[in-house]
């Protein structure tokens, strides 16, 4: 038991690895924060940290530290869920708790990079050891192996448990997947001299590596916490389950052609990407509203507020940020005005917080109340104003960035496409309107609203649950062997 009184004697080792990436990924979390921000006050005062901390280099760790914290939620998500998944010890853990620290010091030694040595040659010296010049994957080359090493340790402690104990549906798909999450990161790992051909491969590790394996990792997870904090029947979880990987082999994949259209690649992407973009995440949305529902009719009761809250966060950000606000521009028509404007970066931020962020925050208030001995998460929890206002504020402040950058976006799109015509004192002239300006000091607001609400989640997982009532606890005790009687 430490002073935060969290109870760590009753973690399985795959538990126990668990909460070592979630940690990590909180701490991530806030650099990609911090680094938002600063990017943010740099637009509106560009000297800010010139020739110290310069945008490109401030947007590319926020960017990549945005990636990394999500994939450390991932993998922690997978190891807490496993052993329970499996009914059997995770297999490896050595193994995996090698590859966690091996992970994360590659993480700091990159980082520290990208900080300390900004500006150099462009050679084989800086790709394999500073920085790889692909924007959104910029790490350098030994990272990139070190990244496909560590994911082929968690395939194999994921597969061997797997085989060890129960083999079931979410079993299955994770399988295959993990394959994916190896396999597709290779696709960006090497050089070619044709820019379109390179920009094709780069594309299969932005869009599919992130969007599209990262997509049904998230489906095996929200059946997973579907199951646990609504009791949801496993054969409803499974089957949409099934219709999203489905979805994403039948328009995921030609879905990607959305990022063909301006690189130099044949018509037809114009018709194929315009058309199969917007359909992975409804099976998501499809599954929550199942789930409730089905909890709703056999009055089911929620032991875990927070993260059921998170979780429909979850789905419907997922579905408006991916699904609605990603086929807003994703029409060829449409993308020929918003491609590379802000518009994207609204899309982005909508999309990525909507799709991952939030379904590893339901993750770790899931392991918290393991943490605290399963008390009770409930309408009975003191404090809860704490994660019903970190709740509120991370998403208002990305909803209000997202709106921020919709109309700083719109403003580009009209005088830098459709009046200046793409030119370079379009861009200029766009980059200094009115409403332009206007949407990005808003931007930066709502960036503060989101820090505040991060700190908030922060404060609330140190301390939720900490001082439930014994007579609370006792009671939930008494409901929940009632319960289990009377579905008996």
């Amino acid at each position: 038991m430490s002073l935060l009184k969290f109870d760590y004697s009753s973690l399985t080792p795959g538990k126990k690895l668990a909460v070592k990436y979630f940690i990590v990924a909180i701490i991530l979390f806030g650099a990609q924060l911090l680094f938002g921000l600063i990017a943010g006050a740099q637009y509106l005062v560009p000297g800010l940290f010139y020739n110290k901390l310069d945008f490109n280099v401030v947007r590319m760790v926020h960017i990549n530290a945005m990636v990394i914290w999500m994939l450390y939620g991932f993998i922690g998500s997978v190891y807490w869920l496993i052993e329970d998944e499996a009914q059997t010890e995770l297999v490896g853990y050595k193994l995996g708790n090698l590859a966690f620290w091996i992970f994360t010091l590659a993480v700091a030694v990159v980082v520290v990079v990208y900080l300390f040595i900004q500006i150099g040659p462009g050679n084989q010296t800086s790709l394999w050891l500073i920085n790889e010049g692909r924007e959104y994957i910029e790490a350098p080359r030994w990272a990139d192996i070190g990244i496909v090493v560590c994911v082929l340790i968690f395939f194999y402690n994921v597969a061997a448990t797997f085989m060890k104990g129960r083999w079931t549906g979410i079993a299955g798909v994770l399988v295959l997947d993990l394959v994916a999450l190896a396999g597709l990161y290779l696709a960006g790992m090497f050089y070619t001299p044709n820019i379109s051909v390179d920009q094709y491969w780069w594309w299969w590790v932005i869009h599919l590596w992130v969007e599209a394996t990262w997509e049904v990792l998230v489906g095996c997870i929200m059946a997973w916490s579907l199951m646990q904090v609504l009791g949801t029947p496993r054969k409803i979880v499974q089957t949409w389950l099934y219709i999203e990987v489905a979805l994403m082999f039948g328009s995921g994949i030609l879905g990607l052609g959305h990022h063909y259209f301006w690189i130099g690649t044949p018509e037809y992407w114009l018709t194929i990407g315009g058309f199969f973009s917007a359909l992975e995440p409804v099976p998501l949305v499809a599954m929550v509203v199942h789930a409730v529902y089905d909890a709703g009719k056999h009055d089911f009761k929620n032991r875990n507020h927070p993260a059921m809250a998170w979780l429909i966060a979850h789905a419907f950000g997922n579905f408006f940020g991916a699904g609605v606000w990603g086929f807003m521009h994703t029409l060829p028509q449409i993308n020929l005005y918003t491609h590379g404007t802000q518009w994207s970066a609204s899309h982005g931020h909508l999309a990525f917080f909507g799709a991952y962020a939030s379904i590893n925050i339901a993750m770790w208030y899931i392991a918290v109340q393991k943490l605290r001995g399963d008390v009770p998460f409930d309408s009975r929890l003191p404090h809860a104003w704490r994660w019903k206002s970190a709740l509120a504020l991370l998403n208002i402040g990305v909803l209000g960035m997202t709106m921020a950058l919709l109309i700083s976006g719109y403003e580009q799109s009209f005088i830098e496409r459709a009046i200046e015509g793409s030119t370079w004192a379009g861009y200029f002239k766009a980059q200094t309107a009115k409403w332009f300006m206007q949407g990005m000091w808003w931007r930066q607001v709502f960036g503060y609203a989101t820090a505040l609400g991060y700190v908030l989640l922060v404060w609330d997982l140190m301390t939720i649950g900490k001082d439930v009532p014994q007579s609370v606890i006792e009671a939930d005790r008494k409901e929940r062997l009632h319960g289990q009687k009377t579905r008996g």
